[in-house]
């Protein structure tokens, strides 16, 4: 059920997290691509300045305010007439992660109440509401693409960040579970789990430790082309793994048997 083909030239997308890392490569790809691309970041001045390099158009977009993205989905569809890709990508960690902290053990009994609710309100909200705001738009194209950010944590255990692993876990949950709900609205919805991307999500220092530890960094531009794919190949509800140097390559959950109910989404 391809809802976007291979054919950009009369599409609008908005993408979240787009000043910077796999956002603002995955704008890139899609303006080369002929799309139309808003760029949605908090990062004001930094997001204008990229946006215009690039040809795209940036709002400003807090993606944890559910009126905000109310706002901004109305004024996409106001200026350009439709809105057809949206890539939810924005997200951050728990805390912000140095080359020493990799090796640190992580102590919930120091868990700022702060940092838990701004991680939960960009990660799991972020995804949720934009996935709210966005569908009715879509529906009014006749169908469209939705990518969100997950990671290859959501779908492991990854001790150094338990609360971040736990928010990509939700993303990986929401994915599965609501994508096959839009199938009828020709709305495909998956996530990208990419491996650990060299993007100043982690901090400073975070790469080169990793590369110390034998951890192969990928390069930005490597998960555009998996968002891409993610958006042309047709099914719906997909983990679509990136790891360094692979193609993108669904991730499978075993099967759980005896539930009595459905667990798989054909798209």
């Amino acid at each position: 059920m391809a809802a976007v083909q291979n054919d950009f030239a009369d599409k609008v997308a908005i993408i979240t997290g787009a000043a910077s890392g796999i956002g603002l490569a995955t704008s890139k790809r899609l303006r080369s691509l002929g799309a139309t691309v808003v760029m949605a970041d908090v990062d004001e001045a930094r997001g204008k300045t990229v946006a215009e390099e690039i040809g795209g158009e940036f709002v400003r977009l807090d993606v944890s305010d559910a009126g905000a993205w109310r706002e901004v989905v109305d004024g996409i569809c106001r200026r350009h007439g439709g809105l057809d890709i949206a890539f939810l990508n924005a997200g951050i960690t728990t805390f912000s992660a140095t080359g020493e902290q990799l090796i640190e053990g992580f102590e919930i009994g120091e868990l700022p109440d702060d940092a838990y609710r701004r991680i939960m309100g960009v990660n799991v909200d972020g995804v949720v509401f934009g996935v709210r705001a966005v569908v009715p738009a879509l529906e009014t194209r006749g169908g469209g693409a939705i990518v969100a950010t997950a990671s290859a944590a959501g779908v492991i255990a990854f001790p150094p960040d338990p609360i971040y692993t736990m928010t990509k876990h939700a993303v990986v949950g929401f994915v599965r579970s609501l994508a096959p709900g839009l199938i009828a609205k020709h709305i495909t919805l998956n996530a990208v789990l990419p491996g650990a991307v060299d993007t100043n999500i982690l901090g400073a220092g975070f790469a080169e430790k990793a590369r110390e530890m034998g951890i192969p960094m990928i390069d930005p531009a490597q998960i555009a082309d998996g968002v891409v794919h993610a958006i042309t190949e047709g099914t719906t509800g997909k983990l679509w793994l990136c790891l360094a140097g692979q193609d993108p390559a669904v991730y499978e959950f075993a099967p759980v048997e005896g539930l009595g109910i459905p667990t798989n989404v054909e798209g």
